[in-house]
């Protein structure tokens, strides 16, 4: 019997549940560490006298990190696990992430941002991709999917402990909640085994058993003859082969402007609050802790219809939707409507990301799923260090308003949807190897 088969024969456990809730705290944890920076910007920029671009820039360090980190997870998970490499990220990024917090000027942060973002980087894609090796392929999407919307809990659990910690004792205390994901590492090191497919490719046979035997997941296992496939190299040159190049160029073009129109739009929003409108640091954490409560049915709608509409259809429709979005706010100075289009751009967008991590695991095969989610996840990165740089620069040169940044963010969107819809392949309702074929 292969692991495959087994896999897909499990009914929903205690051990699936277990592992979505382990998968998700990393998820959201490594989120909330992801955006403390954009949090914080306002008040950095106050005392060292920062300009927009020099934010920008400051912003655009942590994705630089990000970028070595996606790309070189994926290539370690797949040469010595999905777990181990977890656990490696989570400590590189959290404890970098803490150290901002003695920096003394825009250099010293620069360094640990990028030394950070490598482990941020690195950290993001293997949640989704661990999940998504486990649940039967009729589940996938919806657990993939609730995995990615603990995005938004982390982030809204980094507004709340800043809006509360800051006020008291300044913005370079904020920086200690990076090291609650540490936390988290004696729970994945007990609970969550290897990935059972990732230890098939590797012919480890007695890990197999010990793991189904650990987690009861199959009785009298001794029983059970479990084939192994002898596993076959694929160099990341595979990515651009002629079987998977559609699907790479599409995840590649998804993952950029997912990336880019977030950590522009979102990052950015608490200073623009401040800018535009006067507010003190701590009232724009308050209006962000709003647009950021938007997330929570933008994520959950599109994780729940994942496995009914497909993820080609969340993914085309709510990215369009979000480019509407971007439009209406492009064309408008008035408060009211700026938080109307900005709730609207962060249901849409956030729910856009629930499809593309339940997607991107899916369309590589075993052997080269975690570097192509890895690498597909770095191109989202090199998206994202040209993003807080670009929109502060946007910024500048019209004058303060978001005509010109919120015109590229619609466009970014819409040409997203477009290309999605034309190159796109649909994935529900099929296991990871006949998608892989």
């Amino acid at each position: 019997m292969s692991v495959v088969k087994i896999l897909e024969d499990l009914p929903l456990s205690r051990f699936h549940y277990v592992l979505l809730t382990i998968a998700s705290l990393v998820y959201g944890l490594t989120a909330m560490n992801v955006m403390l920076i954009g949090l914080l910007l306002p008040a950095i920029r106050a005392e060292w006298g920062l300009s927009l671009t020099e934010s920008g820039y400051l912003l655009s360090f942590g994705y630089l990190g990000m970028f070595f980190g996606a790309i070189s997870s994926g290539l370690i998970a797949d040469r010595i696990g999905r777990k181990y490499t977890m656990i490696i990220m989570i400590i590189v990024g959290s404890v970098f992430t803490g150290l901002c917090g003695i920096t003394w000027n825009f250099w010293s942060m620069s360094i640990f941002r990028i030394l950070a973002g490598i482990g941020l980087g690195g950290a993001l894609p293997l949640p989704g991709v661990y999940m998504s090796e486990y649940p039967p392929a009729r589940y996938r999407g919806r657990f993939v999917g609730i995995v990615e919307t603990a995005w938004v809990w982390g982030v809204l659990l980094g507004i709340i402990l800043a809006r509360i910690i800051m006020p008291q004792i300044g913005w370079r205390s904020v920086f200690t909640i990076s090291y609650i994901p540490l936390l988290l590492i004696p729970a994945i090191t007990y609970y969550a085994p290897e990935s059972l497919r990732f230890l098939e490719k590797k012919e480890k046979l007695n890990d197999i058993k010990t793991i189904l035997i650990k987690h009861k997941l199959v009785k009298d296992v001794e029983k059970i003859s479990i084939s192994v496939e002898k596993e076959e190299k694929m160099p990341i040159t595979s990515l651009l082969s002629h079987t998977y190049l559609k699907r790479t160029v599409v995840l590649w073009i998804l993952w950029a402007v997912l990336v880019y129109t977030y950590h522009g739009i979102f990052t950015w929003l608490p200073d623009v609050y401040v800018r535009l409108f006067g507010y003190e640091v701590v009232k724009s954490l308050e209006w962000i802790l709003l647009i950021t409560f938007v997330q929570v049915p933008g994520y959950y709608s599109a994780a729940l219809i994942l496995d009914k509409v497909g993820r080609k259809g969340v993914l085309v429709s709510y990215l369009i939707i979000a480019g509407i979005g971007c439009l209406l706010l492009a064309s408008t100075n008035q408060l009211e409507l700026i938080l109307l289009y900005s709730a609207l751009i962060s249901f849409f967008n956030l729910g856009a990301w629930a499809g593309l991590y339940t997607y991107t695991p899916e369309l590589y095969p075993t052997k080269l799923r975690g570097t192509g989610s890895g690498t597909a996840a770095s191109i989202g990165r090199l998206a994202g260090i040209l993003a807080p740089s670009i929109t502060g620069f946007l910024f500048e040169i019209s004058g303060g308003t978001l005509l010109l940044a919120f015109m590229v963010f619609a466009l970014a969107h819409l040409l997203a949807g477009i290309i999605t819809g034309i190159l796109g392949e649909e994935t529900k309702g099929r296991t990871l190897e006949e998608i892989s074929k």
